[in-house]
């Protein structure tokens, strides 16, 4: 069968996976043949509903700020809504699984310096990710692998003040307190909340509102909701750096986030304890060392 091309420009070479409303494949430039990334979408009857036209509006807004991809050309293929975007590296996900399911605390926060930074240049653009969590952070590629990039922006949306109800959108694991009580996630203190719980799901491997066993969907997110509400008393920061902890209490005393302060927070944190900024993640120390066995073993 002939290869999958768009536009004759590109060429689909291996499906990456199902992204928030769209497949996602790499594939290559077929002038230049470099690898790059394509999200698909089943085109809609009504244009002004489809989150990949959603996202690609918003990429072009965010253009060339540090962690964001870089949008090469997007357009309509036979029933398809199209993106070309730059080829990126592993999901935290992804590198989380390799790690044996938890971070290191230098890793943590060499992450958490520059998604603070990440989140404040969305939000300083006007708009707001409303779906924070670790499959829609990954690492960058090649040179640009010490790099930490945002995607998925399906369901960001324009910061505003209505106030409105809607049905919990993202995912209820990292999901704010406000997107679970029916309000729209319409501030940057959302993003940031979803942002802290990912970053203590690094820490530990786990939240402690996972695997909660209800008889509705409904009653589940009740229940999470609950113990969000009571992080003190369902063990969220146990044994965890105070930093944490006050980095939630400044969500939850602000409408704003003042990022200076939560980067200062951590960075403070970071050298306390002696860590170097070195971009050493805990996956590229397991790779060297698995490198040096596969050696040994070669002989």
């Amino acid at each position: 069968m002939k290869p999958l091309r768009i536009q004759n420009k590109y060429q689909l070479d291996l499906r990456l996976g199902g992204g928030s409303f769209g497949e996602v494949y790499q594939g290559h430039d077929l002038e230049t043949g470099e690898e790059i990334a394509l999200k698909l979408e089943l085109e809609r009857s009504f244009r002004f509903n489809s989150h990949l036209c959603n996202e690609i509006e918003i990429y072009k807004a965010l253009s060339g700020g540090p962690g964001i991809p870089q949008l090469y050309w997007d357009g309509y293929e036979c029933q398809f809504t199209v993106m070309a975007f730059e080829l990126l590296g592993p999901t935290l996900e992804d590198l989380l699984n390799y790690c044996g399911r938890k971070f290191s605390l230098k890793t943590v926060l060499l992450l958490t310096d520059q998604l603070i930074s990440r989140f404040q240049y969305l939000h300083s653009k006007g708009y707001i990710h409303r779906d924070v969590k670790p499959n829609n952070l990954l690492m960058g590629d090649g040179k640009q692998g010490a790099r930490v990039y945002m995607s998925d922006l399906g369901l960001a949306k324009r910061i505003d003040v209505w106030d409105r109800t809607e049905p919990l959108l993202g995912t209820v694991l990292f999901a704010s307190i406000s997107a679970h009580v029916g309000k729209e996630q319409q501030t940057p203190c959302d993003d940031m909340e979803s942002l802290g719980y990912v970053l203590l799901y690094f820490l530990r491997g786990y939240l402690p509102w996972e695997g909660l066993k209800a008889e509705s969907e409904e009653q589940v997110e009740k229940l999470v909701l609950e113990k969000k509400q009571s992080p003190e008393d369902c063990g969220l920061f146990k044994n965890l750096p105070g930093e944490f902890k006050k980095y939630f209490e400044h969500l939850r005393s602000v409408e704003t986030p003042d990022y200076s302060y939560l980067r200062r927070l951590f960075r403070n944190l970071f050298r306390r304890n002696g860590f170097e900024s070195d971009s050493v993640f805990d996956w590229t120390e397991l790779k060297f060392l698995e490198e040096l066995e596969r050696r040994k073993k070669a002989g």
